[in-house]
């Protein structure tokens, strides 16, 4: 059995990444419910608003869904209580230590996974404890590693780095890339982007729009001396553009930044104005379905793509 498939107890091992304000309960459960694992983005969420999305989950699925926590917000303790005082038996872990946290969430019999962009984090990510990890390439949208090493090259570096199971994420958005990722070395895929644009995903319409209008080379890595985040490009990744480009320090990109920019875009719907974090992979989306079938497709699409390549081991073979 697959182990990321054993580890969750899912049917299928494709994960939908936890999104700052496009990944709530509704996308959780109906991905959880197709057979994946759906996450929770704790990113957005006051505590007693998480605690909220988690009830609603557990009342829309009887299946597992995990919870995704950014460990540099600075209500984490709260976030962990929350997590811990409504028996999530899944978080996914990021931008941050994970041995801060990952022996007090085990100790509670919560499953780990750190999300990591390097060799030197995969290893600390192990040894803090963890039972797998998310190898996230540089074509990823949101906070990103700073190293810009693309999901084909990290892969297998990382897969010969640890002994944990390996959960791919970085550009993943359909069952060829999937079954690329899965002949790299990792056990499952980790898809955000494509959830992004799904039905039950809490992101405005317009950012929905704007993603599947969306063409090669209209997403950037931006805000490199702060986090370094893909975005969209709009008014806003313009000024921040501007800014770096003028030498602007960390103090003068949090000024720009702002409270509530991800808000301002993603989930209020101001193009222009607001911090639109995707991948590169949305330059393939084109359309906005439920996420059951962008589940299926996707692993309707790795099964095909397996008999090919099997098909063509028999050709050589003969």
């Amino acid at each position: 059995m697959n182990l990321i498939c054993k580890l969750f107890n899912i049917k299928y091992p494709i994960i939908q990444a936890g999104m700052v304000w496009c990944s709530g309960w509704k996308l959780a459960s109906a991905v959880s419910n197709a057979g994946g694992l759906g996450i929770i983005g704790a990113g957005s969420m006051y505590p007693e608003v998480l605690r909220a999305h988690i009830q609603k989950c557990k009342i829309a699925t009887d299946k597992p869904f995990g919870v995704n926590i950014p460990l540099l917000y600075p209500n984490i303790q709260e976030i962990i209580d929350v997590v811990i005082e409504e028996q999530v038996q899944i978080v996914f872990t990021s931008a941050g230590n994970p041995a801060t946290w990952t022996s007090i969430l085990k100790q509670h019999g919560i499953i780990v996974v750190h999300v990591i962009a390097n060799t030197k984090f995969a290893l600390k990510a192990q040894e803090s404890g963890v039972d797998a990890i998310v190898a996230e390439g540089f074509e990823a949208g949101g906070h990103n590693g700073r190293e810009e090493t693309t999901t084909m090259c990290l892969i297998p570096m990382i897969k010969d780095a640890v002994n944990i199971p390996v959960i791919a994420a970085g550009g993943i958005a359909s069952g060829k890339s999937m079954l690329a990722a899965i002949s790299l070395g990792a056990d499952a895929v980790q898809i955000g982007s494509a959830f992004a644009v799904a039905a039950e995903s809490s992101a405005h319409q317009s950012f929905k729009d704007r993603i599947i209008s969306s063409a090669e080379g209209d997403t950037k890595l931006a805000m490199k001396k702060l986090v370094p985040v893909r975005l969209l490009k709009n008014e806003f990744a313009d000024a921040v553009a501007q800014a770096e480009a003028e030498g602007a320090g960390r103090t003068e990109l949090m000024e720009l930044l702002g409270r509530a920019r991800a808000k301002l875009g993603m989930f209020e719907g101001d193009m222009e104005n607001g911090e639109l974090e995707i991948g590169q992979v949305s330059a393939m989306l084109n359309k906005i379905k439920p996420a059951k079938q962008i589940l299926k497709e996707i692993w309707t699409e790795y099964l095909s793509g397996l008999e090919r390549i099997k098909d063509l081991h028999d050709e050589l073979q003969h």
